[in-house]
């Protein structure tokens, strides 16, 4: 036999519509009832009907994530936590991919969501003003993942501190005695749609941590490459072989860091004795090669964004919420070769033997 909405809201000791929006996550609902109501539907093993839910409320109930590429790590990691979250809520899900300039140009360009979505999360793109009043046009609410607003005070965004967290990087190996730091970067191919913010500041909060440190800047220790474990390699191909070479380097990303491991084991170097890497992201690789990276929790940035854009529809207001990194030691970094070969004496300012976490 199927259980009717008036069975559950008799059960339950309130109306068919306060049954309707509980069991959708509608505002209006104090946790209390909509616990009562999610307790007398699981005892008389009711289940509703999302096409009559739709009907009701107006609403798709299904929300869009906008990436510039599915095929990477972060992105699988944020998309995973995100949709749990959002279906968690009752939410499906439809997932946009705008790996090219004229992909992205045809989605923002035309109405392309509107009917279709309540709402939309975006990912490493860093949509322009019109991008994003095209979007409001069409009825959605907006939550931004690595980018920002642009000015735009309806969009909720998460961000990371990624200034301070380069900064944190270049310190952690300043501290450990290097002079000369490298920074490998992330570099945006012509065509790329990726626009988002982060790979700069990374590399803003290096120059100032070595700025601070009293050392000017050295366009040839900085080197970019695309954000793969072969851009990674290339960039640190082409360090070694430059005049003065560096003796540690702070890379953009941990995929690009893999690469850079490669490139030096392969030449015979040995990591940290002759060369420490720092990555950034802690990808669950990290563990296994033992690298250490600056860890600003990817998973929880999917969940904080879907949780933003929820917030957004249940009727509350649009925010901003901004996240530490942190930094985690792995084997990956010592000091340099010179100062461990120098006993720890009277007044010494460096000691052997790798740090304990900072």
């Amino acid at each position: 036999m199927v259980t009717s909405v008036e069975s559950v809201a008799a059960r339950a000791g309130v109306s068919v519509s306060t049954v309707s929006r509980a069991l959708r996550s509608i505002a209006g609902v104090s946790a209390a009832t909509r616990k009562r109501v999610q307790d007398a539907a699981d005892e008389l093993g009711y289940s509703a009907s999302p096409a009559a839910s739709r009907l009701a409320t107006g609403r798709t109930m299904t929300v869009g994530i906008v990436v510039p590429v599915l095929a990477k790590w972060f992105f699988g990691k944020v998309i995973g936590a995100a949709t749990q979250t959002l279906r968690d809520a009752g939410f499906d899900v439809l997932l946009y991919e705008l790996a090219t300039a004229g992909q992205r140009s045809r989605f923002f360009g035309t109405v392309h969501l509107h009917g279709r979505t309540d709402g939309v999360i975006i990912m490493a793109l860093q949509p322009s003003r019109e991008e994003l009043e095209s979007l409001a046009a069409q009825g959605q609410a907006v939550a931004l993942l690595g980018a920002q607003a642009q000015g735009v005070g309806s969009v909720s965004s998460v961000s990371v501190d990624d200034i301070g967290a380069g900064r944190a990087a270049a310190r952690h190996l300043l501290n450990l005695g290097h002079e000369r730091i490298a920074f490998i970067g992330i570099r945006d191919d012509e065509d790329s749609t990726l626009g988002g913010v982060p790979p700069l500041q990374r590399l803003l909060g290096y120059r100032e941590a070595l700025a601070e440190a009293g050392y000017g800047q050295d366009d040839s220790l900085e080197q970019f490459d695309e954000n793969s474990v072969a851009g990674g390699a290339a960039a640190m191909s082409r360090l070694l072989v430059a005049e003065h070479a560096p003796t540690a380097a702070f890379v953009a990303s941990d995929e690009m860091a893999f690469g850079v491991l490669k490139v030096l084991r392969r030449s015979g170097l040995d990591v940290p004795r002759d060369f420490s890497v720092l990555g950034f992201d802690n990808h669950e690789l990290c563990d296994v090669v033992d690298l250490t990276t600056m860890d600003h929790e990817v998973a929880a940035q999917g969940h904080d964004a879907a949780r933003l854009l929820l917030n957004t529809l249940q009727g509350g207001s649009p925010a901003v919420l901004a996240r530490p990194a942190r930094l985690v030691v792995r084997e990956s970094t010592a000091p340099p070769r010179d100062l461990r070969a120098t006993p720890a004496g009277p007044g010494s300012t460096h000691s052997a033997g790798h740090p304990g976490n900072l």
